[in-house]
């Protein structure tokens, strides 16, 4: 039972006994899966899955990218992803998003916000989502930016990337004292701190400045997995992003720098990812939406790929679920169907234990809830954007 904004009442039996004296409203949900609204660690609002992405450069540039970004926020929220960790936005774009959100002038999920990614000189996504900073001194004064401007995440780029011109996706990136006073600041302001890294020696460095989670990981290998099991690090693994970009390949556009790299790391990654789950590294699910061909909305691809890579459904779904909101510290008011919680609400049509992929069909997610609101009925309209205001 939910009223308002929160989650009131969980239980079995039924529902109708006693409501109807409070005035509840009962919802059949026969045939249906009612779940927790799911939680993507990973996307890029500012991008829209361009074969080739595009830095986002003159002011008319920036603004049209705010109105992008809200359009591909709702196309998340419909997808059933009801809070999110943008990893990097330029301009304060993400910033300027959020705002437009708490006026009402749109609707989107939950916003955790990075601000710029930190990158060296040079190094990867400096001409789409950087700030490029040297030093510690300079990492330090790069990450108090970012926070004084409202960042909730530290962003770092600890190895080259595949989007990236110029960089080999292996190599690392920033020394692991200059991460380290970056997310000093970080947690000292009560946030969290991640690191892109594909690169095994990027991806250790990252684990020992002391980052909450490493994303992607394509070339872990067994020392690295060893010491994010030793400082619970959490693996955001975006299997659907690798894998968008091997599957549509440059006969879709895709320049053949990003398709070579990608191809380069697929296998490893999905073998790395099966050595680091074995071994029982916390993960969060993480997509990154927005780069080539990883669309806004269907966010939850990367479950079924969860799945094919060894998790079974139900772990699929806590990781996308409660495991996430621990990572995002938000699980005292998201992620799970309890009292008092946040009545962040997807159903489902059919069951997605019996079958991962339900919730890969967009007309499948019937309804979506945030905060008590009702923002997407498919029994109704797919569009209740204005609703409450």
């Amino acid at each position: 039972m939910t009223e308002g904004a929160t989650i009131v009442a969980v239980g079995a039996g039924d529902p109708r006994r006693g409501a109807a004296s409070a005035g509840a409203q009962n919802v059949d949900l026969a045939g249906r899966t009612l779940l927790p609204g799911f939680i993507d660690c990973h996307v890029h609002l500012t991008m829209s899955a361009e074969a080739a992405p595009r830095a986002i450069v003159s002011p008319a540039d920036q603004m049209v990218a705010v109105l992008q970004a809200s359009t591909n926020a709702l196309r998340t929220l419909h997808g059933g992803v009801t809070t999110v960790r943008d990893c990097g936005a330029p301009h304060g774009i993400d910033f300027a998003l959020r705002r437009a959100a708490e006026e009402g002038l749109c609707v989107t999920p939950r916003l955790v916000l990075s601000g710029r990614a930190l990158c060296m000189t040079g190094g990867h996504g400096w001409h789409l989502i950087g700030r490029e900073a040297d030093g510690a001194d300079g990492l330090r004064r790069a990450a108090r930016e970012q926070l004084k401007a409202g960042a909730d995440n530290v962003k770092l780029i600890a190895s080259g990337g595949i989007l990236t011109p110029g960089t080999n996706i292996g190599n690392p990136q920033f020394t692991t004292d200059e991460m380290k006073a970056a997310v000093d600041e970080a947690h000292c302001a009560g946030k969290t701190a991640n690191a892109h890294a594909h690169g095994a020696e990027g991806i250790k460095r990252a684990t020992l400045a002391g980052v909450d989670s490493v994303e992607h990981c394509y070339f872990i290998d067994p020392e690295g997995i060893e010491m994010m099991l030793e400082r619970s690090t959490v693996l955001v693994a975006t299997s659907a992003a690798v894998r968008n970009v091997v599957s549509y390949g440059v006969a879709a556009g895709i320049p053949s720098h990003i398709a070579e790299k990608a191809q380069s790391a697929i296998s490893a990654h999905v073998s790395g990812f099966k050595a680091a789950h074995a071994a029982g590294i916390r993960l969060a699910m993480g997509t990154d939406s927005g780069v080539p061909f990883t669309r806004h909305g269907n966010n939850l691809d990367e479950l079924k790929y969860l799945v094919e890579m060894g998790l079974s459904p139900q772990e699929a779904i806590r990781v996308a679920t409660s495991d996430s909101a621990k990572l995002l510290k938000l699980d005292g008011t998201v992620g799970s169907l309890d009292e008092g919680k946040n009545a962040d609400l997807v159903v489902v049509e059919g069951n997605p234990l019996d079958d991962i992929a339900v919730l890969c069909q967009r007309d499948k997610i019937r309804r979506v809830i945030l905060n008590g609101r009702t923002v997407l009925d498919r029994d109704i309209s797919a569009f209740l954007v204005g609703a409450g205001h």
